[in-house]
């Protein structure tokens, strides 16, 4: 009788740069913007607007952010993302193993799917930490995970999970995470913060044509799985009904806009300035898209979202940590993963 094939495990995630300098930085921008699945321009466009006005200016300003909330162990990414690696290996047995792999940085999904690999693992499960669905990062993830699995002898195979932006376990490791901060906050008002696209992403993919107009990211499945926008304010629903928030007391907004073509909204920026200035005193701020705590959850959010705040008029604000590696999150992983869907 024949033995099954090893099962594993590959958690995946964007990554950082391998040190808050302009050096580390400007190899770390090279490699994410220089993806066609992020900046999706013609490529001597990309290639001009990346060597020309970002790679020249852009690292030594970015490097600075990062110094504000590098750890001692390294990123807040990459931290966090390995005390979840651990935690899910430890829950899972060493009967399936695990490894974090990042698409841009180390370690890389390269590194991570041939640990696994050297390991006798032919099936791997893929999970990457993003709960909801863009093609410019799980479908990034997808494409480099497949190009590598492709260029080996005996290609492994790889099942995706994907999306679990309303999964229950998803949900309920958030609500373990949230609940006491918003019971010790009392906030007035819940902000529910996702990172952002360009609208002609979220239109590209797109099969019905209806992106983007009004009531299309309405009912439960969200107008089409694959729409991003949608997915975040099926994320928001669930979170507010299992935190027993009423539909008044939240909001959703996406941050981290970059370069002068429209991007989906409302902006974030605004909506925390909005919000002071109408009369909110205590906002809480939750962060659905980051699974783990990174750059655009403590520096943009925390610093940044927080001094606006304040000085806009509004007297109290609280960041929800992101799940990092919560036993409740470890759990949510290690359920998603065995039922190998979204």
């Amino acid at each position: 009788m024949s033995t099954p094939p090893l099962t594993g495990l590959l958690l995946a995630n964007l990554g950082s740069p391998a040190a808050p300098t302009p050096a580390a930085v400007r190899r770390f921008l090279r490699a994410f913007l220089g993806d066609r699945r992020v900046l999706d321009m013609h490529p001597l466009g990309r290639a001009a607007l990346l060597n020309l006005v970002i790679l020249p200016w852009r690292p030594r300003r970015v490097a600075e952010l990062y110094r504000k909330v590098w750890l001692p162990e390294g990123s807040p990414l990459l931290v966090h993302g390995r005390a979840l690696a651990q935690g899910v290996a430890a829950l899972l047995g060493p009967a399936t193993p695990v490894a974090l792999g990042m698409r841009y940085g180390a370690p890389s999904l390269e590194s991570a799917l041939l640990t696994l690999y050297d390991q006798g693992v032919r099936r791997i499960r893929l999970l990457p930490l993003y709960p909801q669905f863009a093609a410019s990062t799980t479908g990034a993830i997808l494409e480099e995970v497949y190009r590598i699995a492709g260029g080996l002898w005996d290609p492994p195979h790889i099942e995706a999970i994907l999306p679990y932006f309303d999964h229950p376990a998803f949900v309920a490791a958030w609500v373990a995470v949230a609940r006491p901060v918003l019971d010790e906050a009392r906030p007035d008002f819940v902000l529910f913060s996702y990172h952002g696209l360009p609208e002609r992403q979220i239109r590209r993919s797109d099969p019905t044509g209806r992106c983007l107009t009004a009531g299309c990211c309405d009912g439960d499945d969200g107008g089409g799985r694959l729409c991003y926008r949608a997915q975040c304010l099926a994320t928001t629903r669930a979170l507010r009904g299992a935190l027993g928030l009423g539909e008044g007391e939240t909001t959703t907004a996406f941050q981290s806009r970059f370069g002068r073509i429209p991007w989906i909204g409302p902006a974030t920026d605004r909506e925390i300035v909005r919000l002071a200035t109408a009369g909110v005193r205590r906002l809480a701020v939750l962060s659905p898209a980051f699974t783990a705590d990174c750059l655009e959850t403590v520096e943009e959010i925390n610093l940044r979202g927080r001094a606006a705040f304040l000085a806009a008029g509004g007297e109290s604000f609280t960041l929800v940590p992101s799940l990092n590696g919560d036993p409740a999150w470890v759990a949510a992983v290690v359920q998603i993963a065995r039922e190998g869907r979204g």
